[in-house]
């Protein structure tokens, strides 16, 4: 398999590659070509069948694709990157040459695109109607609503529906979930908040399992955030390449793994959504902006690892604490989130209503009057969700 590519930026500059999503071409890489030419030899390729390259005579894999860039590619370190199809392909590249790919960046991927049978249906639907018949859905998935985007969906049209769907099988069959703790670059994720192509879901899963990786989720862009939220997504992604946190993740760079470690990010983490549940954490996570990156991973840290997981209390206790504190303090915004999370940790109803009781002796009454009507409706919401 031979694929059409092309570079740019100084010849004496660092190998950037570049992959792009299934349907579009190296073009959708264009809204960032000119924030990295100028520090990166940029290498684009075209999938099968797609833009410049052949069409595909066979079927193929995932890794049969990372196997074809990494041909384009001279024996020198690297850093890869890619959006949906082309980040898949970048990740297994950092499998297979991890030893070469001296950052990784993935933007709006996943390590596994969800069960086989909607991406072999896809085939057939493109088999046998051709590109025509799905471009109209494509405009939903890759883009919010009232966002043109038609210089990419006609990139789409122009493609090889039968590469299209080969490319579509190899997605079917592609999972990296269980490898991705073996991912050594130093990675980037970069989610679109309201991506229905790769949830937000996907990321937390890929941010989570490749070790050290920061999340970056960009609000108001769907599939292809790069091109919907350029400059959004060209910040982060110029930040993580040249490793200036300043412009990655805010005006602080993370603290030094030594004293903060990617393992308590990541524990604190896995503490939050089994406390608070994944609906809450992902609400949180999707709202985080550069303002607030820093605080979201503070309290990740801090208060859901450093904290939450000490021995020294179970979490039914701390859960009991937490009710108490939050009453004496008049944090009721944050009060029908731990009387969630309390019922999570094993508490019953009756015993969060004697936590509150005791905090009215010791809190005072008009402080436990008003945790009581926050309790009150909280419980009643849970009873309407049959939760």
């Amino acid at each position: 398999m031979k694929l059409h590519h092309r570079i740019d930026g100084p010849a004496d500059a660092p190998l950037l590659v570049l992959g792009p999503s299934l349907g579009t071409t190296m073009d959708v890489w264009r809204p960032q070509l000119p924030a990295l030419n100028g520090s990166w030899r940029v290498l684009r390729y075209d999938l099968p069948g797609h833009g410049g390259s052949l069409p595909a005579a066979s079927g193929f894999t995932v890794e049969d694709l990372a196997a074809a860039v990494l041909d384009l590619v001279e024996d020198e370190r690297f850093a890869v990157g890619g959006i949906s199809l082309g980040g898949a392909v970048a990740g297994t590249i950092a499998l297979l040459a991890g030893h070469r790919v001296r950052k990784l960046v993935l933007v709006c991927t996943s390590a596994r695109f969800g069960e086989p049978g909607p991406w072999l249906g896809r085939a057939a639907l493109v088999r046998g109607k051709g590109m025509a018949a799905l471009v109209p859905v494509l405009r939903d998935r890759w883009f919010t609503p009232g966002f043109d985007g038609r210089w990419v969906l006609d990139m789409a049209a122009e493609a090889d529906a039968k590469s299209y769907a080969a490319c579509c099988e190899a997605i079917a069959a592609f999972d990296l979930t269980g490898r991705l703790g073996e991912v050594a670059a130093p990675t980037l994720v970069v989610a679109g908040a309201d991506d229905p192509a790769t949830p937000l879901d996907h990321a937390l899963t890929l941010a989570r399992g490749i070790p050290g990786a920061f999340l970056t989720v960009v609000p108001n862009a769907s599939h292809l955030a790069n091109v919907e939220r350029p400059d959004a997504v060209t910040t982060a992604l110029v930040g993580h390449l040249t490793g200036d946190y300043r412009t990655a993740y805010g005006d602080s760079p993370p603290p030094p793994a030594a004293e903060t470690g990617p393992d308590r990010l990541a524990a604190g983490m896995r503490t939050r959504r089994e406390v608070l549940g994944d609906a809450h954490v992902d609400r949180a996570v999707a709202a985080t902006t550069d303002f607030t990156r820093d605080f979201q991973e503070f309290i990740t840290r801090y208060a859901w690892d450093e904290i939450w997981n000490r021995p020294g209390l179970d979490r039914r206790t701390r859960s009991c604490v937490t009710l108490t504190a939050l009453v004496a303090g008049g944090h009721l915004e944050e009060l029908a989130m731990h009387v969630r999370a309390a019922l999570r940790n094993g508490l019953t109803r009756d015993e969060v209503k004697e936590v509150l009781l005791q905090a009215a002796v010791y809190c005072g009454v008009p402080a436990a009057n008003a945790a009581f009507a926050v309790a009150r409706r909280t419980l009643a919401e849970i009873d309407a969700e049959g939760l």
